[in-house]
C-alpha cells in the first residue's frame, strides 16, 4: 500500500514538473509534419509587411533592454575560508568538566548539570575555546577579548585573500558580524586598520544578531552589491567566546558554556563579470523571518543578569518550539521560490482541505530534497539539528555536515554554516549545478535561509579546517554520549 502511494505521488510529480514539455511536444510534432508548401502558405496568410516586421523587432529590442536593465545583478561567492583553532586551544569534555569542578567547588549541583549537558550536546573532544576561558578563574577581560578577536579575524581574512588572490584595495564593501563582543573601535575598524583598506570603503559592523548573523551580513552585502556595480564585498562572521563565559549558577545561562566554541569565517562576494568564471557559487535566494513581535519568541534567548549580578545569555525551555514555528514561517516564504510545481500543488491542496473543507488532515511537509542536494543547518546543538531533521523529514546523510561540524568544532555561532559547507566540499560531494540550503536561527527570534547554486564541480580542498580530520568522519554521535 505504501509503495503504491509513493508510486502515484512520483507519477503526479513527474506530470506537474514536465507539463509544459508534454504540451509542447505534440505541437512540435504537428509543425514538423508540415511540408514546405504548407509552411509558405501559412506565412503568406499572416500578411506581414516591412513596417510591421520592423515595429515588432524594435519593440522586442526595447522590452529586452528594459528587462536587462531592471534585472538584479547576480551575486557570486568567489570563495570562503574558515578559521582552524590551534591544537593548544583544545578542550576535551573531561577537561571541561574538571575545569567546571575547580571553578565551582561550592556548587557541585551546577557542575553535575553542566557535565550532563556537555555529554548530551553532541560535542566531541577536539572542540576549542579561548585560552582566557581555561584560567581558574576565567579572565573575561576586554584585552583578552580583543586578542581572541584579532587572532580569528586576521587569520581567516589572510587565508581568504591568499586563496582568492585578492588585493586589499580591491575590497569595496566590508561587513563584520559578532553578536556579544562589540568593542570601540568596532571590529570592522579593527579589520580596516590591520589590512589598510581603502579610505572610501563602505564598512558595517553588526552586533546582537546571534547565530543567524552571517546570513544577515550576506543579505546586507547583496543589497549593497545591487547598488554598487563592479564591486567586491568581504563578509566576516565570528563570535568571541571570552566575554561569553558564564561563571554563575543559573542553569538557563550556563548552557552556553557547554555549547559555544571558538570559530570564524570570511566570505568574498562579487558582482564583477571577471569573477563569475572563478566563483564557486551563485546566490539565488535569501529569505529572512523575524518573530520579534511575539513576546515569548523575543525573550527565548535573552541577555540579562542573574541573581548574583553576573551578566550572561539565558536560553528558554520553549526554544525548540519557537524555532519550529519560526521555521514554518520561513518555509512558507522560501517554498514558492525553490520547490517544483508538484510539491507546491500538493501543499496547496492539503491547505485547502484543512482550512476550507475543515478535514482533519495532517499538514503536508514539502519534500525539500527535490529542491536541494545539500543542507547546512546551523549547528546550534544536537537537539536543534534533530528537530530540524524531524520538521523537514531529512535523512541522516542530509544533516551529516551539521552534526559533524557540531562534533568537531562545537557551536561556532554564525560561522557554523560555512564549516558545514566546507565539510561537504572536503568530502568531494559538491557538483556543478547542486543547490545548497543554509538555515540559521538566533535571538529575536529569527530564522534566515540562503540558497546557493554551485557553479562548478568543487575539487577536494587542500586546506581548511577539515584537512587533517575529514577522513575520520562521519562518526556516530551516540558513541560520544553518556549512557
Amino acid at each position: 500500500m505504501v509503495s503504491l502511494k509513493n508510486s502515484v505521488k512520483l507519477d503526479c510529480q513527474y506530470l506537474f514538473n514536465h507539463i509544459s514539455t508534454l504540451i509542447l511536444i505534440p505541437i512540435l510534432i504537428k509543425i514538423l509534419r508540415l511540408g514546405p508548401d504548407q509552411i509558405c502558405e501559412i506565412w503568406s496568410s499572416l500578411h506581414f509587411d516591412l513596417f510591421h516586421i520592423l515595429g515588432s523587432l524594435l519593440m522586442t529590442i526595447f522590452i529586452a533592454a528594459v528587462y536587462y536593465m531592471s534585472k538584479p545583478l547576480s551575486v557570486h561567492l568567489v570563495d570562503f575560508a574558515c578559521f582552524k583553532p590551534p591544537a593548544s586551544y583544545r578542550v576535551p569534555n573531561a577537561t571541561f568538566v574538571e575545569h567546571m569542578r575547580l571553578n565551582n567547588k561550592d556548587n557541585p549541583e551546577i557542575v553535575e548539570f553542566q557535565r550532563r549537558m556537555i555529554h548530551r550536546s553532541g560535542l566531541g573532544d577536539e572542540t576549542c575555546t579561548a585560552p582566557a576561558n581555561l584560567y581558574i578563574p576565567p579572565i573575561p577581560s576586554l584585552e583578552a577579548s580583543r586578542v581572541e578577536a584579532e587572532f580569528i579575524l586576521f587569520t581567516v581574512i589572510d587565508d581568504l585573500l591568499k586563496k582568492t588572490g585578492t588585493k586589499n584595495k580591491d575590497i569595496d564593501i566590508l561587513v563584520v558580524n559578532c553578536s556579544i563582543d562589540s568593542p570601540t573601535p568596532s571590529l570592522s575598524a579593527v579589520v580596516i586598520n590591520k589590512f589598510k583598506l581603502r579610505t572610501n570603503i563602505k564598512s558595517f559592523n553588526l552586533s546582537g544578531m546571534g547565530c543567524s548573523a552571517s546570513l544577515i551580513s550576506i543579505d546586507l552585502a547583496r543589497n549593497l552589491l545591487q547598488v554598487h556595480q563592479d564591486s567586491s564585498a568581504l563578509v566576516v562572521s565570528t563570535e568571541i567566546t571570552t566575554p561569553n563565559y558564564d561563571t554563575g549558577n543559573d542553569r538557563s545561562m550556563v548552557l552556553i558554556n557547554c555549547l559555544f566554541r571558538i570559530g570564524g569565517a570570511a566570505i568574498l562576494l562579487s558582482n564583477k563579470r571577471a569573477d563569475r568564471g572563478r566563483s564557486k557559487y551563485q546566490l539565488l535566494n535569501l529569505v529572512r523571518t523575524h518573530k520579534g513581535t511575539d513576546d515569548e519568541a523575543y525573550r527565548c534567548i535573552y541577555q540579562q543578569e542573574d541573581s548574583q549580578g553576573i551578566k550572561g545569555v539565558s536560553l528558554s525551555k520553549k526554544l525548540m518550539v519557537i524555532a519550529g514555528e519560526t521555521l514554518k514561517g520561513n518555509i512558507t516564504r522560501i517554498g514558492p521560490l525553490v520547490l517544483p510545481a508538484s510539491e507546491q500543488l500538493l501543499f496547496l491542496f492539503t491547505l485547502i482541505v484543512r482550512k476550507i473543507l475543515k478535514l482533519k488532515w495532517k499538514p503536508y511537509i514539502p519534500d525539500f530534497k527535490q529542491a536541494f542536494e545539500h543542507f547546512c543547518i546551523h549547528a546550534g546543538g544536537r537537539a536543534v539539528i534533530d528537530e530540524m531533521q524531524k520538521q523537514l523529514k531529512l535523512s541522516d546523510e542530509d544533516v551529516e555536515a551539521s552534526k559533524m561540524t557540531l562534533h568537531r568544532f562545537g557551536n561556532i555561532s554564525s560561522s557554523s554554516i560555512w564549516y558545514e559547507l566546507n565539510y561537504i566540499e572536503s568530502k568531494g560531494r559538491m557538483k556543478k549545478g547542486d543547490r545548497v540550503w543554509q538555515i540559521a536561527f538566533r535571538s529575536g527570534f529569527k530564522c534566515n535561509s540562503a540558497v546557493w547554486k554551485c557553479n562548478c564541480t568543487i575539487t577536494t580542498p587542500t586546506d581548511g579546517p577539515w584537512l587533517d580530520c575529514v577522513d575520520r568522519y562521519p562518526v556516530s554521535i551516540s558513541q560520544v554520549l553518556d549512557p
